[in-house]
């Protein structure tokens, strides 16, 4: 199940995409695209209700006083399982899901039955996806098959909730280890029935660890979704998650989405940013492109 990964190619590849040219309109469809793939999320300590209320008014609306009214939502908003149910009342009616860092995040170094119930109880609640985080330390010991069976039992106590699996990259040391992580992930979901398009994700990181998301991590994480797809014709799903700050670099991302996977995965089903600070900039470069001009940071609420 092992791939060689050539560090040095990878990085040039990824670096390639961005220095692709993005026309005006394209830019302007890109930057549009980019904010209905947000995970707006807020896993803090002192979290609170009202906070995650805010955040939800920011995910329906991302600004009232922008030029264009028509502005997507973004995907998801993603809070810690005891606020899922706050999210829920917040979010009703409108087309944005509710996501829980479930499992014992962002250690995942709980027990598992604990991790379990976690799930269980945040689906319970209205969770409509679950990002779990797999065991980093039983995958660098080489016990794989461990962390296989884990996420094939969370996949199962998702029930109807979609599953994306946190890999935090910047844990696992190598490339060669990225792609062993995602292979073990998507296999392992399959392994407890079939997977429709979107409902299986693989992300980077908690947003907890430095390094995050990459580039070159990211690339390596799209083939391996590639692989599987021309293997099976399924179409997993891709969330970056920390570290993508600016509109710019968003756009780089979508580049290599498209390059790599095909437009089929450009859109919020099956790519996602997990990456709040990224709202405000990206509705920064949206107004510059309507006005000519950028509008103060302090215009935007905080995400």
């Amino acid at each position: 199940m092992r791939h060689a990964i050539d560090t040095v190619m990878v990085e040039q590849r990824a670096a390639s995409f961005t220095r692709r040219s993005i026309k005006t309109d394209s830019k302007q469809q890109g930057l549009r695209l980019a904010l209905s793939m947000i995970d707006l999320t807020t896993l803090e300590g002192k979290d609170s209700p009202e906070k995650v209320r805010s955040l939800c008014h920011k995910a329906v609306t991302p600004w009232e006083g922008i030029i264009e009214p028509h502005l997507p939502s973004v995907a998801a908003v993603c809070v810690y399982p005891s606020l899922v149910k706050v999210a829920k009342r917040a979010l009703e009616g409108s087309s944005v899901n509710v996501a829980s860092v479930a499992t014992g995040f962002p250690s995942g170094q709980y027990p598992l039955e604990v991790r379990l119930n976690d799930v269980v109880e945040a689906v319970s609640d209205g969770a409509d996806e679950i990002d779990m985080v797999i065991n980093r330390g039983a995958f660098l010991s080489g016990c794989f098959d461990e962390v296989a069976d884990e996420i094939a039992q969370v996949r199962t106590a998702c029930g109807h909730a979609h599953l994306k699996i946190i890999l935090e990259t910047g844990e696992l040391e190598t490339l060669e280890n990225v792609r062993l992580a995602s292979d073990i992930a998507i296999q392992a979901s399959a392994s407890v029935g079939p997977i429709a398009d979107g409902e299986v994700f693989i992300k980077t990181s908690t947003g907890k660890v430095s390094p995050a998301a990459t580039m070159p991590v990211t690339l390596v994480m799209l083939e391996s979704i590639r692989d599987y797809y021309e293997q099976t014709g399924v179409r997993i799903g891709m969330k970056p998650a920390g570290g993508i700050k600016t509109a710019k670099q968003a756009l780089h991302y979508l580049v290599m989405v498209k390059e790599t996977l095909g437009n089929d995965w450009l859109n919020p089903h099956l790519f996602r940013f997990g990456a709040s600070s990224l709202t405000n900039d990206v509705l920064r470069q949206i107004c510059k492109q309507q006005t000519g001009h950028y509008t103060a940071t302090y215009d935007f609420s905080e995400a």
